[in-house]
């Protein structure tokens, strides 16, 4: 199953974080642009017009993660927004980070 079609799901302490293997296999499956940092997390920035179009793509990313109830760090700037993704619970990467990057990368390409 695509990690479009997938949902997140709760994340309990205690379960290990992705591997080198396992980024690696997600990542390949993300749009371009993301990064992976350190091994802990994944970041993509994201350009826009103005102001206006960053707060619409900011308000439809928050419904998303609402939705998945997995919430990313969004930084937020006049025509930009850095999007860093990351599990609190498993000190790393899960695949709630590669299904929460998936669902935004759909988002941008239906604007």
């Amino acid at each position: 199953m695509k990690l479009i079609e997938r949902k997140c799901v709760p994340c309990e302490g205690g379960t290990p974080p992705f591997g080198q293997e396992q980024i690696a296999e997600y990542i390949a499956q993300l749009g371009k642009g993301w990064e992976v940092i350190e091994g802990t997390k994944i970041k993509k920035q994201f350009k826009f017009f103005d102001f206006k179009e960053t707060m619409k793509f900011v308000s439809k990313v928050a419904s998303i993660a609402e939705e998945q109830q997995h919430h990313p760090d969004m930084h937020v700037f006049y025509g930009k927004v850095v999007i860093e993704l990351w599990t609190h619970a498993v000190n790393g990467l899960s695949e709630n980070d590669f299904i929460l990057a998936a669902k935004i990368d759909q988002a941008i390409e239906q604007e």
